[in-house]
């Protein structure tokens, strides 16, 4: 599995006992029964017995972290939880851009594989037993680990054997595979599951975007839906081909389903048990047939850093501690990193966005464009600015998703991408904010306009002629559109007027008739079909001869003025009577 954290728990005999208790408390702690949201809990989703890997491990079937969740609530609490960058005490607060990967995969999943029915929280568990949700979310503004977050190499010494398949491209080991990034994909996986999660032309197994994008289409992969449990336990086993890991999954993804919430990058917890670690551990399985070659020995890979020896849970057992390099009572400094980018950023900018105006329907010619700065004024590039549409709105931006999340470039502009109208009018508020910085939000306003249309037009040009008290033989359709584009979806209104000076309704001459068959002379709640074309229902005429006027107008002003006529039919000349014969 993935990185060497600083600190590793090596577990003996007590340590697997304590394990067994955790899980006996957990079970007991979630009762079979379903939950609130109609899904299985962990506790009594049995996994399906014909569940098994179908094409090989995503991770080589690594080592992974086997801390389990908390008995306790998973909802933030104010006044409890870890110090940020603790370790060891497991809690639900998933790092900001992490969790913002794991939700921008399941967006893009619902629309690219909809049958699947990714959730989430499955990357988040995923995540949280890989690589502790990328070393606690030690990640830059483009979501790239700061460190490679790199598993043993599989030299089939205690894990599978997988000789090198990339030539070092993505673990540094030109001998033998080593699982890569914060979801532990192995290279000769990524190879074909890799995929470009923040558009920026890459595929890196160390980018959380690029990774967690990965794991959903590699756990969607075979029509399986993860709706249904033998389908979620076929996908989870074929990431890694292990009960107890598919039996841990199973545990932080009902966790993550309870609740959750976002803490500042690079302050998430830390795991502290593998699934390698001491004699009390589960042997990592291996590839079927895969062995070591006959009288080789393998090329040791890059060596782990040095764990530090922690004390073992509960304060069991014994340190020899060392004498104290300091005075007693003099306050000991912890170790300073640099700030980050994201850490200078002290307020958002509007970095000249124009007025923001769309019709319904259509997409917004402008983009909000935002500027990240410290204190000082000075801009702050490569910072992650999030924008979110809110309040009761159908616009979205261009894709359908209300959430966009924008590094910003060398001048510290973020721009975002371009609006959506929908159908509901009136005012529309985007919010921008830092990823993992509290800072306030920026609130940008954008309007939606009615539809419109600038010019109407008859679609036939035959006389609109009627005989009193009968009805008009052709029907009046007309066409709209705006700056020479057709115009759908436009309101518009139709008026039996007295004249071209009085547009009142006249009470005489044609009408319309409603569902109830009665007169009726105006017509509203018109609207133009996809191609911008209105037909209006027949018209009628009482006994009234004379030309008549209809009036159409349309939101955006434009106005069409049809004549009617209404006559008797001609009646012929008798012909003369024929004179006697001669």
């Amino acid at each position: 599995m993935a990185a060497q954290f600083g600190r590793r728990l090596r577990k003996g005999a007590a340590t697997t006992a304590v394990a067994a208790v955790a899980v006996a408390a957990l079970s007991a702690s979630q009762a079979p029964g379903v939950n609130d949201h109609g899904r299985q809990t962990a506790a009594d989703a049995t996994p399906s017995p014909e569940a098994s890997a179908s094409d090989g491990s995503a991770t080589g079937n690594s080592p992974y972290y086997t801390d389990l969740p908390p008995l306790k609530s998973p909802n933030p609490s104010p006044s409890t939880g870890p110090a940020p960058g603790g370790t060891g005490t497991t809690e639900s607060g998933i790092p900001a851009t992490v969790l913002d990967a794991y939700k921008k995969a399941e967006t893009t999943l619902r629309e690219a594989k909809p049958g699947c029915n990714l959730p989430w929280q499955l990357l988040a568990a995923i995540g949280r037993v890989e690589s502790g949700q990328a070393r606690g979310g030690r990640v830059d503004a483009d979501g790239t680990t700061l460190k490679p977050i790199l598993g043993p190499q599989l030299d089939g010494n205690g894990f599978a054997l997988i000789k090198d398949t990339d030539d070092g491209a993505y673990d540094g080991n030109s001998s033998y595979d080593q699982a890569v990034g914060p979801m532990q994909f192995i290279p000769s996986t990524w190879a074909w599951a890799g995929r470009d999660g923040n558009d920026d032309g890459k595929k890196d197994p160390n980018n959380i975007y690029d990774a967690a994008l990965a794991a959903g289409h590699y756990l969607c992969r075979n029509d399986w839906d993860l709706s249904q449990q033998g389908d979620l336990d076929r996908a989870i086993l074929s990431y890694n081909n292990s009960r107890d890991y598919l039996n841990l999954v199973m545990r932080w993804l009902e966790y993550y389903r309870k609740g959750t919430h976002e803490v500042p990058d690079g302050t998430g917890t830390l795991p502290d048990n593998r699934s390698d670690d001491g004699a009390g551990a589960s042997p990592t399985p291996t590839i079927p047939g895969a062995t070591n070659p006959a009288g080789s020995t393998p090329k040791p890979g890059p060596k782990p850093e040095k764990p530090e020896t922690p004390q073992k849970p509960g304060g069991g057992g014994t340190t020899t501690p060392k004498p104290p390099t300091t005075p007693p009572g003099t306050p000991s400094t912890p170790p300073t990193t640099p700030p980050t980018p994201t850490d200078t950023v002290d307020h958002l900018e509007d970095a000249g966005t124009a007025k923001l105006t769309a019709m319904a329907g259509d997409a917004f010619g402008r983009r909000i464009s935002t500027r990240a700065e410290t204190e000082a004024g000075k801009a702050v590039a490569k910072v992650r600015v999030r924008f979110t549409i809110v309040g009761d709105t159908d616009t979205t931006f261009t894709g359908g998703e209300d959430v966009a999340t924008v590094a910003t470039n060398s001048s510290g502009v973020a721009v975002a991408p371009a609006l959506q109208a929908g159908e509901k009018t009136g005012t529309v508020t985007v919010r921008a904010t830092v990823v993992g910085r509290a800072v306030p939000g920026l609130d940008y306003k954008a309007t939606v306009t009615e539809r419109a249309a600038d010019a109407l037009a008859r679609t036939g040009d035959a006389a609109l002629t009627c005989a009193p008290g009968g009805t008009f033989a052709n029907q009046v359709e007309v066409k709209a559109t705006y700056k020479g584009a057709v115009a759908d979806g436009v309101a518009a209104t139709a008026t039996l007027i007295k004249s071209a000076d009085d547009p009142t309704v006249t009470d005489k001459g044609p009408y319309f008739k409603d569902a109830d068959g009665k007169t009726v002379r105006t017509l509203t709640d018109l609207k133009t079909d996809a191609k911008g074309l209105l037909k209006l229902p027949k018209l009628y005429a009482d006994d009234t001869t004379g030309t008549f006027l209809l009036r159409v107008t349309t939101a955006g002003g434009a106005t069409l003025t049809v004549e009617l006529t209404v006559a008797a039919a001609e009646t012929s000349s008798p012909s003369p009577s024929a004179g006697p014969s001669a």
